[in-house]
């Protein structure tokens, strides 16, 4: 795009130059900042505001996931010696599967075609189409040959105020805004078939978005169906784990009770002989 960029401005100077070689009138370039003038349009503002609390709190439950998966991954590190491999294996299947759900709800949410960059699209678009109409008619008007916007990729190396034609088109988008809250019949009727158009199309729309929540209400029900299955898998077998284990100890203990059994009667049967060689010996005396 850069290049693309700098072989327009070559060519603009090319232009510049043949005209003044033949002694022409000289090109009429101008130019616009674009994020200066999103920056000064208030509808886009306080809508640009909305869009960036929904971020923070888009980023704060990815980052609590995360955090619940390292937890995850915790508790397995420090159980690992008292888990069988199946239970182990169950433990980083759900880690798994709990990543992969972070990784698609990113991939919603900041994606290429994601929630951020769908409604940063429906944010800006409006203000572009009233800049293109703006731009047309200052250029028209004032005959202007070139209007370049400074923000897009196009790489101006000096640009002069007096080129920069921002505030005008500010100035009649204000207009524009100030003409569609007239309270004539003819406005009330405009604004009327506008509204049914604009409604129209959020029917559309919420169609569209009642229909993928379906689709995604369905797939989080069969995720929670199978994390419930593998769960309750996961439960029994750590309660045949746990029960295994009980007995195993329980086999250990016995054991132990019966060798120390068998020591205190071998020491009482050593006891007894000591003592019945101790009485012969006195008898014989």
């Amino acid at each position: 795009m850069k290049t693309k960029g700098l072989l327009l401005v070559a060519a603009v100077s090319w232009l510049f130059f043949t005209n003044a070689v033949h002694a022409q009138k000289g090109i009429r370039i101008g130019y616009i900042d674009m994020g200066y003038i999103l920056e000064n349009v208030p509808e886009y503002k306080e809508a640009s505001s909305e869009l960036e609390t929904k971020v923070q709190k888009w980023k704060v439950e990815i980052e609590a996931e995360l955090k619940e998966v390292e937890e995850m991954r915790k508790d397995l590190n420090n159980e690992r010696v008292l888990l069988t491999k199946e239970l182990i294996e169950e433990r980083e299947e759900d880690i798994f599967f709990k990543e992969k759900e972070i990784l698609e709800y990113q991939q919603k949410r900041f994606g290429p075609n994601g929630d951020l960059f769908i409604q940063k699209k429906r944010l800006v678009q409006p203000v572009q189409d009233q800049v293109f109409v703006a731009v047309q008619e200052i250029a028209k008007n004032k005959k202007y040959d070139f209007v370049f916007d400074k923000s897009a990729d196009l790489v101006m190396l000096y640009s002069a105020d007096r080129f920069d034609i921002s505030d005008q088109v500010l100035l009649r988008i204000n207009r524009a805004s100030k003409r569609k809250q007239l309270n004539s019949k003819k406005d009330k009727k405009a604004l009327e078939r506008a509204e049914k158009r604009n409604a129209a199309q959020e029917t559309e729309v919420s169609d569209r978005e009642r229909e993928a929540q379906k689709r995604l209400s369905e797939r989080e029900q069969l995720l929670a169906e199978r994390k419930a299955q593998r769960d309750s898998i996961r439960a029994a077998k750590k309660k045949e784990f746990e029960e295994r284990r009980a007995r195993l100890l329980e086999l250990q203990k016995r054991k132990k009770d019966s060798i120390k059994a068998l020591k205190a009667q071998r020491e009482n049967l050593k006891n007894n002989d000591s003592s019945s060689d101790a009485d012969s010996r006195k008898d014989n005396d």
